[in-house]
C-alpha cells in the first residue's frame, strides 16, 4: 500500500460490533428511558492490490468484526482470489482513505495481476439485506463447480440436525445482547461446533466463515455442515458451494433458485430445521435413517 501509515489513524475509535443507545420502553403504559446494545452497521469498502495498483470491488455494509474474514471470504466466493493468491491482508493506509475511515476499508494484497473484474462492475456497493445478488450465474457456477461425484458429501442423522439450530444461538454472542443479528455456523457431522460467525448481513456471516476457513486452511469444506439462520437464497447456496459444503441447513425457508442450484449441483438443503422437524428440499440422500 503506498505512502507511510497516518499517525493521526491511532487514535481513531475503531468500531464494535455493538453500539450502546439510549432508548424508551413502554411497559404498563408507563415509557421508561434505558440503554440498549445495537448491532454495529458501517460499511466496509474492500480493496485488491498487486504492485502499485489497487482497485475497489466492493462496498458492503457489515456488523465490524472479522473484517479481513470477510474480505477474504467475499473474493474467494466470487471467484477473485485463491488461499495461496492472497499476500496479506491489512485495514488500509493508502493517501485518498482518510484516517476516520482506517476500519472501514480492507485492502487484499494479490501475488500477480489484478484479475479482470467487469461482473462485480453494476455490483459496486451492496447493502446488508441482499448481498452481491448474482454476481456468478448458474452458467458460470457450472464451469467452477461441477456437480459434485455421486456420493460425496457427509451423512449426517436427523437427531444430529435437530441440535443445530440451538448450537448456532448459543454460539451467538452479539445476537444474546442485541437480537438482531444473522449468523453462519460450520459444523462437523457429528454436531460439534467448528466456528460461528455473526452479521447485520447473512451473506457476510457466511462470508465471515468461509474466510476463516480460507485463512486457516481449512478449505474446502467438504465434510462438514453449514447452519445459517434465516432464509436460504441463492447466494448462500452459491457461497456454500464454492467453498465445498454439501449440506447446507437454515431455519427458514428457501428460495426457488435455490433449490434449483442445490438440486443441479448434487447438495442437501434442509429448511425450516426447528423444535425436531425440517422439509428437505434436495439431497435426502445424505440422511441416514
Amino acid at each position: 500500500m503506498s505512502g507511510p501509515p497516518d499517525p493521526r489513524a491511532e487514535t481513531v475509535r475503531r468500531p464494535g460490533p455493538t453500539t450502546r443507545a439510549r432508548v424508551g420502553q413502554m411497559r404498563s403504559g408507563t415509557l421508561h428511558e434505558r440503554r440498549d446494545d445495537l448491532a454495529t452497521e458501517e460499511p466496509l469498502e474492500i480493496r485488491i492490490r498487486s504492485g502499485s495498483e489497487h482497485r475497489t470491488v466492493a462496498i458492503t455494509m457489515r456488523t465490524p468484526g472479522h473484517d479481513f474474514e470477510l474480505a477474504a471470504g467475499f473474493l474467494y466466493g466470487e471467484g477473485v482470489a485463491t488461499p495461496a493468491g492472497v499476500a496479506s491482508i491489512a485495514y488500509c493506509t493508502d493517501e485518498d482513505v482518510p484516517p476516520q475511515a482506517r476500519y472501514n476499508t480492507v485492502t487484499v494484497r494479490l501475488h500477480g495481476p489484478l484479475p479482470d473484474l467487469p461482473s462485480l462492475d453494476r455490483h459496486f456497493v451492496t447493502s446488508s439485506a441482499c448481498g452481491v445478488c448474482g454476481t456468478a450465474s448458474l452458467d458460470a457456477l457450472r464451469d467452477r463447480c461441477p456437480p459434485a461425484p455421486a456420493g460425496q458429501g457427509p451423512l449426517v442423522s436427523p437427531e444430529v440436525l435437530y441440535g443445530l439450530p440451538d448450537r448456532l444461538r448459543r454460539a451467538q454472542g452479539v445476537f444474546g445482547k442485541t437480537g438482531g443479528l444473522h449468523a453462519a455456523g460450520l459444523f462437523t457431522p457429528g454436531g460439534e461446533t467448528l466456528a460461528v460467525r455473526e452479521d447485520v448481513g447473512r451473506h457476510n456471516a457466511l462470508d465471515k466463515l468461509v474466510g476463516w476457513a480460507m485463512t486457516t486452511g481449512r478449505l474446502p469444506l467438504d465434510g462438514h455442515l453449514l447452519m445459517v439462520s434465516g432464509r436460504t437464497s441463492y447466494e448462500i447456496m452459491q457461497k456454500a458451494l464454492t467453498a465445498g459444503l454439501a449440506v447446507v441447513c437454515a431455519v427458514s425457508a428457501p428460495s426457488s433458485l435455490a433449490v434449483e442450484l442445490a438440486r443441479e449441483f448434487d447438495m442437501t438443503l434442509v429448511g425450516f430445521l426447528r423444535e425436531e422437524r425440517f422439509n428437505v428440499y434436495a439431497g435426502a440422500h445424505r440422511l441416514t435413517p
